[in-house]
């Protein structure tokens, strides 16, 4: 099955200072509802996203990496894919997102997701994505934006500082290596836990029962937006 999402958001900050933030996984992960960033691998970024139906609680895994990026024009383009663990199915999507200026002190940011699901879920998606996904994109900007209140913007978008420093050794190493291309390094993350999405309270209805490993693997694909340059 192949649908179309669009949905938007807006940031409470000139376009300038909003982008390099909404373009920082690590930074909006946690604004996320269920979604919890675990490691970072060159430009690949790997997750789960914690969910709850009832007394049952699930993780579902997913990835996404960097296709393009346009700082000049506020652009930018990944591809993300996720897999429901039990089997039933999986979910790919390419998700592109754009932002334009408001005001002087707000963004809006347009979010398209070519999204492709397949297995059994399929037959059960078509339509409910669209609700779903809206109201996991106001939830996700009310987060974002409340983080911004609270931290401001000059930690929202600091750099992480849990990477070491090289010691004299790992330098002259790296000299000596100029020549060799390295392997990137898998960097674990290590964030707080983060609660699980309740399907039936953004769904509201009995027909998330059916749907709701398509609606994991939306989830896992659909705000996965890339890291800022650095």
């Amino acid at each position: 099955m192949a649908e179309q999402l669009i949905n938007e958001f807006t940031v409470n900050r000139p376009i300038e200072e909003a982008w390099p933030l909404i373009t920082d996984l690590e930074r909006i992960a946690p604004c996320l509802p269920g979604a919890e960033l675990q490691e970072v691998e060159g430009e690949t970024y790997r997750g789960v996203v914690k969910v709850k139906l009832g007394a049952i609680s699930s993780q579902f895994k997913g990835e996404a990496h960097f296709v393009e990026r346009d700082d000049d024009n506020y652009r930018a383009v990944i591809k993300g894919a996720g897999r429901d663990t039990g089997g039933r199915g999986n979910a790919s999507a390419e998700i592109t997102a754009q932002a334009e200026s408001l005001s002087p002190t707000s963004t809006r940011v347009a979010v398209t997701t070519d999204l492709h699901i397949t297995g059994k879920v399929a037959q059960f998606g078509r339509g409910i994505m669209g609700d779903v996904s809206s109201k996991l994109m106001a939830q996700f900007a009310d987060n974002l934006n409340q983080m911004i209140d609270e931290q401001g913007m000059e930690a929202a978008t600091a750099p992480p500082s849990d990477l070491p420093a090289p010691d004299a050794g790992d330098a002259a190493a790296n000299t000596d290596d100029a020549q060799t291309p390295a392997a990137p390094q898998v960097r674990k993350i290590e964030g707080p836990a983060t609660d699980p999405i309740d399907l039936m309270e953004v769904g509201g209805s009995s027909m998330v029962k059916r749907v709701a490993p398509a609606l994991i693997a939306l989830i896992l694909v659909l705000l996965l937006v890339r890291r800022r340059r650095r």
